[in-house]
């Protein structure tokens, strides 16, 4: 009964709106082409040297395969590889062995580098960046020659650190050669080789703090102790969360020392994950397990990187 009108006035009003609305969606496609044209070489790198590799590192695990044999003659087996790895005792002790040093790594390195690279930044003296190229050469010396002189040092008759000890009276250990302190001179020597580069980046991160938040503090009264807990730690947390991330990932994949120093001994004492992973891929030809072991570790890294930083998104909101 009653027609439908529509005010002339109105529509041209309606047909710019349609129009704009049609620009603007087609504007947004333009850009999206121009993003997926532009990102495509990095993506494609980022396919073929990290997603390709991590599945084929799992279709490996899958199969049962010896690396002096061509990848053609894989004999599927599923999770069996799987099974065995967690059923041997040899990779049980290299898991517990690695959690040990990853947690002894984080708790000594994180607080060190956050206090360290807090009194070389809010100091105002000369020597600031003398001391920061300092702490950070140690990370850029490469580890076999660093590893050559923690051999010497860790030397159990005439080694430094064992004349030290017999000078105030104390007997020496056996640093390397004891199943009792191998890992632990192992993760002193991953302190002192980490610890500049931790620091570097605690320092950037207390750039990016304003330097008005510490002026009205101390105008308000509070001292160095008060500035730290009620400003520098809460706006170093994510700067912090990164530290424990890359502090926890670069020990979970600690190699090198261990295959300098220990070769996975005495006794299995120094035996972590990445090293048993080579050991069973190129001694043992083990393949498929080696495969397996390297993807459940994967796994567990994406996994407490992800609760990292989900509690850190969750203290953040």
């Amino acid at each position: 009964m009653f027609a439908s009108v529509q005010s002339p006035a109105l529509a041209p009003a309606h047909r710019r709106y349609v129009g704009g609305r049609g620009m603007r969606r087609s504007r947004r496609l333009r850009q999206g082409r121009w993003a997926a044209i532009l990102l495509s070489p990095t993506m494609a790198i980022v396919v073929c040297f990290i997603f390709a590799p991590i599945g084929l590192t799992f279709w490996i695990s899958l199969h049962d395969w010896s690396m002096l044999t061509p990848i053609t003659q894989m004999k599927w087996v599923g999770l069996s590889n799987y099974r065995q790895i967690f059923d041997d005792p040899i990779f049980r002790s290299a898991l517990v062995n690695t959690a040990i040093y990853v947690g002894l790594v984080v708790a000594l390195t994180v607080p060190l580098a956050t206090m360290i690279g807090m009194l070389l930044y809010f100091p105002k003296h000369r020597g600031r960046g003398i001391a920061r190229t300092a702490l950070f050469s140690t990370y850029v010396i490469p580890t076999v020659a660093v590893a050559i002189v923690w051999g010497a040092l860790y030397g159990p008759s005439s080694g430094p650190f064992a004349a030290m000890l017999k000078a105030v009276g104390i007997p020496a250990p056996a640093f390397l050669s004891s199943p009792s302190t191998a890992l632990v001179s192992l993760v002193a020597f991953n302190i002192w080789q980490m610890l500049g580069y931790y620091t570097v980046l605690v320092i950037a991160g207390l750039t990016q703090i304003p330097g008005e938040l510490y002026e009205v503090a101390r105008v308000d009264g509070a001292g160095f102790i008060r500035q730290t807990f009620s400003i520098t730690l809460p706006l170093l947390r994510r700067t912090i969360t990164f530290v424990v991330l890359i502090a926890l990932i670069n020990a979970v994949q600690v190699f090198d020392p261990v295959y300098l120093l220990t070769q996975g001994g005495p006794i299995n004492s120094t035996n972590v994950i990445s090293y048993d992973i080579q050991r069973t891929a190129f001694q043992y030809g083990l393949a498929g397990q080696a495969s397996a072991m390297a993807f459940s570790l994967l796994v567990l890294l994406v996994a407490i990187a992800g609760i990292l930083l989900g509690l850190l998104r969750r203290r953040s909101s």
